[in-house]
């Protein structure tokens, strides 16, 4: 299985999807070689390494420092910091590099079948499979085409393209994600198979204790609505914002949190200086582990209000946590969920008016957390790991 990321040091729901999805296949009696990209400062090419708390899973770590929604400006301005002559000067011949690197480590563990995430592991993949004839499973979390909304990198679209084309089975997390890869790269209905993420609850701090600050507002009878994720155009953070302007309207002993970071985040600071609600909106930067259960628990109100988002684990993490959620109708958790509020990304007039009812009637805020409780502890792993059995065994 090669990735790009994996907990605890990841950046987003990638990471947190490839480590349940291995745990659940190794519990299943799959024999799990896990490759990845590794920031290490050193001049071995790769080397094998067993993380404590995955018994039964190897863990390979090519010597890289490619990132998840890294761009070529990022990508050079980090390898000017490196001293280190192996890295490639760009961020796509560093693709290749880490591709040439899995050939060599598929042809030491010879796989009965090459499963890889998304597109910087594409390339990776393909060279397994041609090394050693293997079938290969590409699966797709997330898009260029949703990543950009609609206005794709050529060389990324390219990676997707190969990647998918070139696979024996592709995998998507919702069937948004299937219609977008039919639509967009040409594949087939019967070459894509939907399996849905999983949520594990161990993963998580559900005794965490609200953070004394939010604590004070919430004594002083202030209502908590919450963003949690990477602060760009697909994620929808500018509509947050103006919805929460228009509920402040109606209900100013409101605070509206944003916890991630990205792009778009100083846009969001002048567009809440620009309305005037500064004061109610609060910037945490990226969040995990404890700090993410902790302005869970303390928020009345989840909301992602996603422009794309080809499935969306966070509505999933808030649900354990018993916050209700507010979801963008343009994601694939949309599918799974049904105990949540939902709207159109772009209409932020009902999204505001959904805010104010879950903020105003309590009695609708513990309907929705309890039943949307119940559905996410039914969203396994365990089932996603099955269907991926059932996909390698055809193969």
């Amino acid at each position: 299985m090669f990735g790009w990321e994996y907990p605890p040091h990841n950046s987003g729901g990638l990471g947190v999807a490839c480590q349940g999805l291995a745990r659940a296949l190794v519990d299943k009696g799959v024999d799990l070689t896990f490759v990845l990209p590794k920031k290490a400062d050193f001049g071995a090419e790769n080397f094998k390494m067993i993380f404590a708390s995955l018994p039964n899973i190897k863990v390979y770590a090519v010597n890289s420092f490619l990132m998840p929604y890294m761009t070529e400006e990022t990508y050079k301005v980090i390898r000017k910091k490196q001293k280190s002559r192996v890295y490639a000067n760009d961020l796509f011949s560093e693709v290749e590099r880490y591709g040439l690197a899995a050939a060599k480590i598929a042809r030491k563990i010879r796989g009965d079948v090459i499963h890889a995430h998304d597109w910087l592991s594409f390339g990776a993949g393909l060279a397994a499979q041609k090394t050693i004839k293997s079938p290969l499973v590409s699966h797709v979390h997330a898009t260029e085409v949703d990543r950009t909304a609609g206005h794709p990198n050529e060389l990324i679209y390219k990676k997707e393209y190969e990647g998918t084309n070139g696979a024996d089975k592709v995998i998507a997390v919702s069937q948004f994600t299937k219609n977008t890869l039919i639509q967009n790269y040409g594949l087939s209905d019967s070459k894509i198979d939907v399996v849905y993420n999983g949520i594990d609850a161990t993963c998580y701090q559900l005794d965490a204790s609200i953070p004394a600050g939010l604590k004070a507002y919430k004594k002083k009878g202030y209502k908590i609505v919450l963003f949690v994720g990477r602060i760009t155009i697909m994620k929808g953070p500018d509509y947050f914002i103006n919805a929460a302007n228009i509920v402040l309207k109606h209900h100013p002993k409101t605070l509206f949190v944003v916890a991630g970071s990205g792009d778009m985040e100083g846009r969001l600071m002048e567009q809440a200086s620009e309305f005037g609600i500064s004061d109610k909106v609060i910037f945490t930067g990226f969040l995990r582990g404890r700090e993410l259960s902790e302005v869970f628990e303390a928020a009345d109100l989840f909301v992602m209000p996603s422009v794309s988002e080809p499935f969306g684990l966070t509505p999933l993490e808030s649900l354990l946590h018993d916050t209700p959620v507010l979801i963008s109708k343009q994601s694939g958790v949309s599918e799974v969920l049904h105990h949540a509020l939902k709207t159109d990304f772009w209409d932020v007039e009902d999204m505001a008016d959904k805010i104010l009812s879950v903020i105003t009637y309590p009695s609708m805020r513990r309907e929705l957390a309890k039943n949307g409780h119940h559905e996410a502890m039914l969203a396994s792993w365990e089932a996603a790991a099955e269907k991926c059995i059932r996909i390698y065994s055809q193969l």
